[in-house]
């Protein structure tokens, strides 16, 4: 078994509801890939790139896993399709039913097309770090021998975020979620 840590996100409602819903239903779907072990908070945070969208919702979840990476992308890949997510007709930063990302997996390095393990911007962004943190603040990052929390820790001194920018949110569905495991 493989310990892979998956990035969750959204900002448009899918056929599950609002982006709270969303997540909560991807999370239980993201059980088909392997064991979900452990979820951060859900998370409102401010769109990176382009502004001009709603704000979204982001969480991380620890995923149990035999599957090898490329296989785990194409089932991350379809999850998202199944919740509306067409990757072909969107843009890079926009608005999206729901982004599901390879974070880290153990301690693969891998640079493919397509296939980037780590995820290549996880150092920069705290909509990322922050629910990482929270579950995983010892794991560290291949590639560049930091735990989480050692990169929160240098990105929150070099950016000095708006405080709003990533905020924790209460939500029925992801609660009725955790209820459930």
């Amino acid at each position: 078994m493989r310990t892979a840590f998956i990035g969750m996100g959204a900002n448009l409602a899918s056929w599950a509801g609002a982006p709270e819903a969303t997540l909560a239903a991807a999370a239980l779907r993201l059980e088909s890939l392997g064991r979900v072990t452990c979820r951060s908070s859900l998370y409102s945070t401010a769109p990176v790139g382009f502004a001009e969208q709603p704000r979204f919702v982001n969480a991380v979840v620890e995923l149990e896993t035999e599957l090898e990476p490329r296989t785990l992308l194409k089932g991350l890949l379809a999850i998202e399709q199944e919740f509306g997510r067409d990757r072909a007709a969107g843009f890079a930063n926009g608005p999206r039913t729901l982004d599901l990302d390879i974070l880290l997996l153990g301690d693969h390095v891998i640079h493919e097309p397509g296939l980037e393990i780590p995820h290549p911007r996880l150092a920069e962004r705290a909509f990322v770090l922050i629910p990482l943190n929270e579950i995983a603040p010892q794991a560290v990052v291949p590639g560049i021998a930091k735990t989480v929390g050692q990169l929160l820790t240098r990105l929150i001194e070099a950016a000095k975020a708006e405080s709003d920018a990533v905020v924790r949110l209460k939500s029925e569905a992801w609660a009725h979620y955790e209820d459930r495991n």
